[in-house]
């Protein structure tokens, strides 16, 4: 009898490895997989936001550990609201780019004076990520500003 029992279990541990990871093992139902075909197809969305009408300003200060990156734009009336400097990937060039975005107002306002629509908005960039850049520019719907390093 025990030499039956040894040589069942010899038969019995090849198929352990399969098992263990199996979907049958109740051990790996909770396991999070990842699906590389599945990350490869995921593409950032789109911004709805518009760009800025205009750029008016830009300037880039240093401090210690990067800089911060300041941008002044003009939109076509008042009350456009949540502006944001999108980063766009670095260019085989070294030069960086922001879109200035900003969403609409939800109803019609104003043109008003271009002082009283300006939107001012900032990013910072850290050393690491400033080591291969040469030029940063914001980029709004009609024009664009430029600094270089």
């Amino acid at each position: 009898m025990p030499i039956l029992a040894a040589l069942l279990l010899a038969a019995a541990l090849p198929g352990c490895a399969t098992i263990k990871e199996s979907r049958l093992n109740p051990l790996n139902w909770l396991e999070p997989r990842l699906q590389p075909a599945a990350l490869a197809l995921y593409e950032r969305p789109e911004d709805p936001r518009p760009l800025v009408a205009e750029v008016t300003l830009l300037k880039v200060e240093p401090y210690p550990g990067g800089a911060i990156v300041r941008a002044t734009g003009v939109p076509a009336t008042q009350g456009y609201w949540q502006a944001e400097l999108v980063a766009l990937p670095l260019d085989d060039k070294g030069q960086l780019v922001y879109e200035f975005r900003v969403i609409p107002p939800l109803v019609p306002a104003a043109a008003g004076t271009p002082f009283a629509r300006q939107i001012t908005v900032a990013t910072s960039i850290s050393d690491i990520a400033l080591q291969d850049v040469r030029s940063i520019v914001v980029q709004g719907a009609g024009n664009a500003l430029s600094s270089r390093r």
